[in-house]
């Protein structure tokens, strides 16, 4: 593969890996976000079950979008971590606790002690979605990066007006992906609540949704450029929103794990707009978005590197697929609480 084959190469494979986090991480997000919600011990209990066998391998694809960002694209990395390097370490704050409520919520029947770690295991999920979704609506904006590529802003560049709707659809659409995958998991009467939770999740996040794409034709129009340019790119929104359409129906028919393939695949086609909107920009400068930009050709590590990367890649993400997919196909079904249950 040629210089610029390989740069791209490893550009899909960055978009890939964040798509799949997004899609498998979502719904792990969308569960804390909703954990509150309910007030009964034992469905609390049924909501940490029902991820928890999943839900650390899931972050295996964030990892992924690290180490190929690092070492495909360093100098993005750099640009990206020293810019957001507050961002950052409230997600990996907000990972570590998350990880740590699941463990430690039911290893005591106190009520204050399991309030305690439910209060932080949500939080700390909303804190998750929406920081993800406020980094990508500064990527979609622009951030102020110099002739260098430095970030010469400060905080406040950060916490403007649409990157915050960019967060707060971002909570929305993973409540949405947790509603749908609580509902694939559970039965009897919290089914049927759930069921409820799915509509309301929906209608939410279509509000969001289209109240965002308006803002974004306003603060970002390039991002339309190349839709117009190609309109059968279309078909990704208008699949994305059929898919989702189809979702309460299916959940009617007691389908929700057909329900829950429509969100993971209206996830994945809305994500993908993203990479379609801004390539080939990683980091856009708002000073001087054609010159200061960080973009896949001035910040790709070495051919070398690439193909090294390459190999690499091959046999590890296959890995991951498999582990993946055994891990879903053990702990398929209903969730039922026992002794060794969260």
């Amino acid at each position: 593969m040629s210089a610029l084959t390989l740069d791209i190469f490893w550009y899909i494979i960055v978009i890939t890996a964040l798509i799949f986090y997004t899609v498998l991480d979502g719904f792990d997000l969308g569960v804390g976000c909703l954990h509150l919600f309910t007030q009964e011990d034992r469905d609390r209990r049924v909501f940490l079950n029902s991820i928890g066998p999943v839900w650390d391998g899931n972050e295996v694809w964030l990892v992924i979008v690290g180490g190929a960002l690092f070492a495909g694209f360093p100098n993005a990395f750099a640009t990206i971590f020293s810019s957001f390097y507050v961002f950052a370490m409230l997600l990996v704050f907000g990972l570590i606790f998350r990880a740590v409520s699941i463990e430690f919520r039911s290893k005591e029947p106190s009520h204050r002690w399991r309030r305690g770690w439910d209060i932080a295991f949500s939080l700390a999920s909303i804190l998750i979605a929406f920081g993800t979704g406020l980094v990508l609506g500064n990527l979609v904006q622009g951030i102020p990066l110099d002739s260098h590529q430095d970030f010469t802003g400060n905080f406040l560049n950060f916490v403007r007006p649409y990157p915050i709707l960019f967060g707060i659809a971002t909570i929305a659409l993973c409540s949405m992906h947790g509603a749908i995958y609580l509902s694939m998991k559970t039965e009897g009467a919290l089914h049927e609540t759930l069921k409820r939770w799915v509509q309301r999740c929906i209608r939410i996040f279509l509000a969001l949704f289209i109240l965002l794409t308006i803002a974004t034709f306003y603060v970002a129009p390039y991002m339309a450029t190349r839709l117009m340019a190609f309109p059968l790119l279309f078909v990704l929104p208008l699949a994305a929103l059929v898919l989702i359409f189809f979702i309460p129906k299916f959940i009617r028919q007691g389908k929700s794990g057909s329900a829950f393939l429509c969100s993971c695949g209206s996830i994945a086609l809305f994500l993908t707009l993203f990479p379609i909107g801004t390539f080939p920009i990683l980091v856009r400068s708002s000073i001087d978005p054609s010159n200061f930009s960080v973009t896949i050709a001035n910040s790709a590590s070495s051919p070398l590197t690439l193909k090294i990367l390459a190999l690499m890649v091959f046999i590890g993400v296959p890995l991951v697929l498999l582990y993946g997919i055994y891990i879903y196909r053990v702990f398929r079904g209903k969730v039922r609480l026992d002794d060794h249950s969260y």
